[in-house]
């Protein structure tokens, strides 16, 4: 039987929490509630997550720091290459408008040279497309040569492979039919031997 609780002890346990307020009362009571082991689990858990994520940063801003002075310097060498081919446009661009005033200059004052000169460039200019064009049609039929070489190569190398395993053939056949003839031969001759000794001895009975 549970002794009953003393009004004193009621009492005592009222006037513990007289000095604080409902909300502070109620959240000890749910701090009773909670497992302090998972807490503490939960906690160290949550601590090693931060560790992680700490040097995850940190090799993250490594990483950005690298590719930041990486692009300044790509962007350097661009920069660079973009001027170069910006000057080198303008230098071809006065090429060209000087050679223009030269043939201007060259027409006006040789005409007939310069019709000349000119049927003479296009004339070339249609050599080289015509050696150009023949290069690649050899080209094609070399190859096209080529791969028939190949194929009549592999043709006759299957037909010689044929022939010869014909010609194998051939000779064991062959062979097996001298030795079927050799062996009846020699049935023969066994049997000839066989029946002149009978002969033989029937005769020297006689002369006895």
């Amino acid at each position: 039987m549970m002794a009953a609780s003393s009004p004193d002890s009621d009492l005592g346990s009222i006037e513990c929490f007289q000095n604080y307020t409902a909300p502070e009362v109620f959240v000890q009571g749910l701090a009773g509630q909670i497992n302090q082991q998972d807490v503490e689990a939960i906690i160290r858990a949550q601590k090693q997550m931060l560790q992680r994520f700490e040097k995850t940063n940190e090799m993250l801003s490594n990483c950005n720091a690298l590719s930041a002075t990486r692009f300044a310097l790509a962007q350097k060498e661009f920069k660079k290459h973009t001027a170069l081919l910006v000057d080198m446009k303008k230098d071809l661009d006065n090429i060209f408008r000087r050679i223009r005033t030269i043939k201007t200059k060259l027409s006006n004052q040789y005409p007939s040279a310069f019709s000349a000169a000119q049927e003479a460039v296009f004339k070339e200019e249609e050599e080289d497309e015509e050696a150009t064009s023949a290069s690649k049609d050899q080209t094609s039929s070399d190859s096209a040569e080529n791969d028939a070489k190949r194929a009549s190569v592999s043709g006759e190398s299957g037909h010689s492979s044929k022939s010869e395993r014909v010609e194998d053939m051939e000779q064991s056949s062959d062979g097996s039919r001298a030795d079927t003839e050799r062996r009846m031969k020699k049935t023969a001759s066994s049997s000839s031997d066989s029946s002149s000794s009978p002969k033989l001895s029937s005769s020297s009975s006689f002369d006895n």
